[in-house]
Formats: C-alpha cells, sequence, structure tokens
C-alpha cells in the first residue's frame, strides 16, 4: 500500500525494494527556500542495517502489511524477549535488536503493541507512561526549593533519571517510556 512518506511515523514498516525496513525516526523538514522534505532513519529487519533516506513530501514509499497486536510481556532468556497473544495464547519470541532501548520498560504482565510480518517480531511499541519505584537517589537537603532543581535516581528497572528534591527512596514514579523523563509521582 503506497502513502505519503511525510505521514511516516516511527515504528511504521516500509517496504523498499523487497526489503522491509522499520522506522527509527521521522522528520519533516521545512527549509525556507525550496521543497521540504521527510527525513527518514531506517533499520532494516534482516540484517540490521541502518539507512537514512529524504523523500519530497509528495513521494509515496511502499508500506508493508503487518499485523500490528497487544501482546504481554512475559520473560526474557537467553533465547530473546517471549511475549504471548492475551486472545490466542499463541507466545512470540522477539530478539533483542527488535526490542532495543524498550528493554528496561518491560514488566513481567505489561500489555505492549508488537508489529508482526510473516510470524516474526519486527517492531514494538510501548504504552506511553510506566510506574517504577525509586531504589536510590540523594537525600533532599533542607530549604531547597522545588523550583527547577532536580536530583538523579536509579530506579527499580535500572534506568537512570531526574526527580524532583521532594522524591525519596521508595517511592512510585511514572517515567515517560519514550525517552525516560520523569512525569509525576504515582498514584496508589
Amino acid at each position: 500500500m503506497k502513502v505519503s512518506a511525510s505521514s511516516l511515523r516511527k515504528g511504521a514498516v516500509v517496504d523498499l525494494e523487497g526489503k522491509l525496513y522499520v522506522v527509527l525516526s521521522a522528520e519533516n523538514i521545512h527549509p525556507g527556500k525550496g521543497t521540504p522534505v521527510t527525513q527518514l532513519n531506517m533499520r532494516r529487519i534482516s540484517d540490521g542495517v541502518k539507512i537514512s533516506e529524504r523523500y519530497r513530501t509528495t513521494e509515496t514509499v511502499e508500506r508493508a502489511i503487518v499485523d500490528d497486536r497487544d501482546y504481554t510481556f512475559l520473560y526474557q532468556d537467553g533465547e530473546g524477549f517471549h511475549f504471548m497473544n492475551p486472545e490466542s495464547y499463541e507466545q512470540l519470541v522477539a530478539s533483542p535488536d527488535i526490542i532495543g532501548d524498550a528493554a528496561p520498560y518491560l514488566t513481567d504482565g505489561c500489555t505492549v503493541k508488537l508489529s508482526t510480518h510473516d510470524g516474526v517480531a519486527i517492531a514494538i511499541e510501548l504504552p506511553r507512561l510506566a510506574t517504577f519505584e525509586v531504589v536510590e537517589t540523594e537525600p533532599s537537603v533542607k530549604g531547597q526549593t522545588a523550583s527547577s532543581s532536580y536530583k538523579p535516581a536509579l530506579l527499580s528497572n535500572g534506568v537512570r533519571v531526574m526527580i524532583p528534591p521532594y522524591i525519596g527512596v521508595g517511592t512510585k514514579i511514572v517515567v515517560l517510556t519514550e525517552d525516560g523523563t520523569y512525569q509525576e509521582r504515582a498514584k496508589d
């Protein structure tokens, strides 16, 4: 199915010359002079080679037919990351290079959207927000205002984030899975 290059977003799968590529980032560039272009950074699914392509916004690309479904994360082992389709109980294994930066945000039983092509996982989409516990941080300094000062913290998933000074060890916080930034204190 042909789609406009400017409509592609991160996680979309395109077919270029018979090979499947997953879009890692898509940026629409509008120069002062000339035609607007779309810069696509993509990874070839078969071997992981990364490429960068530029398309005029009027150009079309072939979007691959993929099956996007919700899967439940089960566990990780030497084989890869194991997911289960909650409707059919069918299990699927995704390789670590498909999961990439999403690995620390996968918790037991979390629901993710997996894109599959011919029964093989090719891309993952995490929930927008995830809740984790602060396991290590500096104590807050008395008299320090909460205006714009943040302190480093280590979360239960091993990711380091910057948090407001009033949050201590044992507090659950909500982070944005896209870039790992602090959003708010979790409402229990």
